[in-house]
């Protein structure tokens, strides 16, 4: 998953501000400016931010500053007497804002991150202020006159295809934030905003407050049994930190499916994690997100209605790929059947393995349960293939696997070389920096990777940008990509699971994406793209994870180098759709239950206490209910959706059939070469948002996508349902 952070404040979000006073005489003002390091460019390689000089007391002047100081521009902009232009109107509001940009960029990113105290009020105090700001500016009638007049006039404006789509992108995005509502509904709306960036707000800090504070105590070591010695060790120094000397804490990620359960043997200890799990913001206390969610989706069923939409789906999806509530409804519906299905005949194989090990056992038998099955299907994947996670890890040492696998890859691919850097400040001691260089040796870019979980940092793996490339403004990209591998004991080596090296591919597509944009304004840049757009390229990099000789690059065991048996990569392979019935149905589920929490009308959502109910209803009503594979993740904790993926977490699928399509493009043209790579950069990953997404993939692969691709594989293709 990436944030453009940037983006969504100059366009989307949403009444009157306090005015900023620099201090009371203007010497002192201009020496707070200058020791602020949002007030000016930063002097560092390519704009890169200055963590060592950033404090947190350094946000709140910039962001009142910076408000102030764009609403003035705003102003002049909208009262300026000469007639509209290209130039006057859309290239000034394009360079409006640099303070706020500077400083929102760098603070979400941070919140995100490594968020603290500090940073959580500031979050809290400013979401109804970044709100306002935005509507202000949306919502400015004069300044909305002048995009009308160019949007009407378009056509005679003599601009190129990118200038003209920027003049049509503004038109519609105003249009989107209400800017033709009468007074009194754009005043309803102003406090719509308001109130949801509060409630948004609220809803993750109890997100990751909860996940947090529902780690489990573990008292004997015997209860871990199955977890690797450096699992132990780590649950150890876990409970040392939360001063429980002697006992052992589990700590909990945001998803419904927890680590743990793949390894641990004892079944009351499996229970108690994922029953801590899915109950999270739904068990009553401080962190109940049951009455935000309803307050939420009554807002935006209101805000929906307001703008003339049914529901706020319909609203929501005007502006994707997808259009229509309709076409996401028939697509997740034509999977959801097979997707069931093969987690059914997943199931059949794990319950046998329970009944012949209990019987065997000489013990009763038991009906398979959530927490059972991660534990049994990597028993049956060692049945079926005669490997094991256990046995891969040794192989995937996180800084091999970023340099010689994701690095190598792109070399191959873009012809694209690194070099790690240590003279740039950085965050946090697990974040590391790279030089990213260009075929002909020029710099493309900076890349901050920081892959390690901490309780600062949200669950999840998401890219986002410090620095946005634009021809206009001569900048060339800052990306960061941020994952949520547990860090090990000090000393200790990070072992990859194959799955945490696909999200490392995975992230790094969106990392390329952004890298590689070739676009002249801001509002275009890398991957300012439809939300079910966005993932495509970050799919397709996960392909190259188990290209032959890209794995043998990087697959090496980390005490002794020696490359992964051939025998053990030919099974990695093999194994690559197993258990994919419970993969799409936990997806599904959770896709589904989005689509209807935001395809109800205002009167019909839930009250606080229904809706766990509610979740359940539409479960089953979507025919994705299956109690051995809840959905990926509950209501309650389900952050996506009440951000910035509002009806819009089906984008992975959705995606995912462009990348099904893209990877049967590469091996049908030879697979992985520097021809096949310059190609997709060219035709797609370059171009950012400055044409039509489905065009762009038009460019790329000659044709329309089909199912077809994403149905084979996901090992649907054979599936009932089909």
């Amino acid at each position: 998953m990436n944030t453009r952070l940037a983006l969504a404040l100059a366009v989307s979000l949403g009444v009157a501000l306090p005015a900023y006073s620099l201090a009371a005489n203007a010497a002192a003002g201009q020496q707070a400016q200058q020791a602020n390091p949002f007030f000016a460019e930063s002097p560092l390689p390519l704009h890169y931010p200055q963590f060592d000089r950033i404090k947190d007391s350094d946000f709140a002047p910039a962001f009142d500053a910076g408000m102030a100081q764009q609403l003035k521009e705003v102003e002049a902009i909208a009262n300026n007497p000469a007639a509209p232009t290209f130039d006057n109107t859309l290239i000034a509001l394009e360079k409006s804002g640099a303070v706020l940009d500077r400083a929102t960029t760098v603070f979400f990113s941070l919140i995100g991150a490594d968020t603290n105290d500090a940073r959580k009020k500031l979050q809290a105090d400013y979401s109804a202020r970044f709100a306002a700001h935005s509507d202000a500016i949306n919502l400015n009638g004069k300044l909305f006159s002048r995009i009308q007049a160019l949007y009407g006039n378009r056509a005679k404006l003599g601009l190129d295809a990118e200038g003209l789509r920027l003049v049509e992108k503004y038109h519609d995005n105003f249009v989107r934030a209400g800017a033709k509502l009468s007074d009194a509904d754009k005043a309803k709306l102003k406090d719509i905003n308001a109130e949801l960036a509060n409630l948004g707000t609220k809803f993750s800090q109890n997100v990751l407050a909860e996940v947090n504070a529902s780690y489990i105590v573990v008292d004997d070591v015997k209860q871990l049994d199955g977890l690797s010695a450096g699992q132990i060790a780590a649950a150890a120094e876990a409970a040392k930190a939360r001063k429980l000397d002697g006992k052992y804490v589990i700590a909990l990620l945001n998803t419904t499916g927890q680590p743990a359960l793949t390894n641990l043997t004892d079944r009351a200890l499996r229970q108690k994690i994922h029953e801590t799990s899915v109950s999270r913001g739904s068990k009553g206390g401080e962190y109940d997100n049951t009455a935000l969610v309803s307050r939420i989706m009554t807002l935006r069923a209101q805000k929906a209605a307001l703008m003339g939409f049914p529901n706020y789906a319909a609203y929501g999806l005007g502006n994707q790929t997808a259009k229509t509530p309709e076409a996401v409804n028939a697509m997740l519906g034509q999977l959801a059947p097979a997707a069931v299905a093969n987690a059914r005949r997943e199931a059949a194989d794990l319950q046998a393995m329970i009944d012949r090990e209990q019987k065997a056992a000489g013990k009763p038998g038991f009906e398979l349960q959530p927490w059972d099955w991660a534990f049994y299907s990597e028993k049956v994947r060692q049945a079926k293939y005669d490997f094991d996670e256990s046995q891969l890890k040794p192989y995937f040492e996180l800084k091999n696997v970023l340099e010689n696998g994701v690095f190598f890859a792109a070399g191959k691919e873009y012809g694209l070389s690194f070099k790690q850097r240590t003279d740039l400040p950085v965050y946090h001691d697990d974040v590391t920096v790279y030089d990213v260089f260009d075929a002909d040796g020029s710099q493309l870019a900076i890349f901050i990777f920081d892959p390690y979980a901490r309780e600062s940092k949200r669950g999840g793996a998401w890219m986002n940008s410090y620095v946005s490339q634009s021809a206009l403004t001569g900048n060339k990209p800052v990306v960061a990509n941020h994952l949520n591998i547990p860090k090990p004991p000090a000393g200790q080596p990070t072992l990859l699971t194959w799955d945490e090296v696909n999200t490392t591919f995975h992230e790094f597509g969106h990392a390329l994406h952004g890298m590689f944009s070739n676009v002249k304004y801001p509002y275009f840049s890398g991957t300012a793209v439809p939300r079910d757009f966005v993932e495509f390229p970050s799919q397709v990099n996960e392909m190259w994870s188990d290209e032959p000789t890209i794995l043998a690059n990087y697959a090496r065991h980390h005490e002794n180098g020696s490359a992964m048996p051939q025998a053990l990569l030919d099974k990695v392979i093999a194994a690559s759709k197993f258990n994919q019935g419970f993969a799409t149905t936990e997806y599904l589920g959770a896709a589904m239950l989005d689509q209807n929490w935001h395809q109800i009308g205002v009167d019909q959502v839930p009250a606080p206490h229904d809706v766990v109910k509610f979740e359940h209803d539409a479960l089953v009503k979507d025919g994705i209910y299956y109690a051995p594979v809840p959905p990926r993740y509950r209501t309650t904790y389900f952050s996506h959706i009440m951000g910035g993926y509002s009806a819009g977490y089906y984008a992975y699928i959705w995606s995912e059939v462009l990348d099904a399509n893209t990877q049967k493009w590469f091996r049908d043209h030879g697979g992985l070469s520097r021809a096949n790579g310059d190609h997709f950069r060219k035709t797609l990953l370059s171009r950012g948002g400055s044409v039509d997404a489905m065009q762009l993939f038009r460019d790329f692969a000659g044709h329309d996508p089909q199912i077809g691709p994403l149905l084979e594989k996901r090992g649907l293709s054979g599936a009932e349902g089909k």
